[in-house]
């Protein structure tokens, strides 16, 4: 058996009440990202990103069922087994981009794993227009205290709440 554990994919297992880093990058407060509806956390809280690399694999930051992947593929949201509510938005006004630059992997109703790829994104391409601040937002925290840890450096897969 452990000569097919070999080929498969390297995605750790995360506890299913965790919320990971999507990609390895720098993690900053949301207040301090350009768009104003974020900022001010008008959709909820969380926290945001800018990320290491031209070409990235934005990963699932939680275990459960991807619940919204918008067409264009600039943001998703994943429905935590606990009944929390995750969404990640690639960037500021990339929906404009009308999906240059974005691939999904995986549709709508998928169950997926912290650490899949659910998005491939051309950083290089959309930087060149978009800021490319990556928020991370509970939309519905199901009346828990979610509270993330202290901005800085991440890798893909650490723990952002504590």
């Amino acid at each position: 058996m452990a000569l097919f554990n070999r080929f498969k994919k390297d995605i750790p297992t995360i506890a299913d009440d965790l919320i990971v880093a999507p990609a390895d990058g720098v993690m900053f407060d949301i207040e301090k990202v350009s768009d104003p509806v974020f900022a001010k956390k008008t959709m909820g809280d969380g926290v945001a990103f800018k990320f290491y690399g031209n070409k990235v694999d934005v990963c699932a930051p939680a275990n459960g069922e991807l619940t919204a992947m918008f067409p264009t593929g600039h943001a998703f949201g994943i429905t935590m087994k606990n009944g929390v509510e995750v969404l990640v938005h690639i960037g500021i006004d990339t929906v404009e981009a009308n999906g240059k630059g974005f691939k999904a992997h995986k549709k709508r109703g998928a169950l997926i794993k912290a650490g899949e790829p659910i998005v491939s994104v051309n950083f290089d391409e959309l930087s060149k227009t978009y800021d490319m601040s990556t928020m991370l937002i509970i939309t519905n925290a199901m009346g828990q205290n979610i509270h993330f840890t202290v901005a800085g450096e991440v890798k893909k897969g650490q723990p952002v709440i504590q």
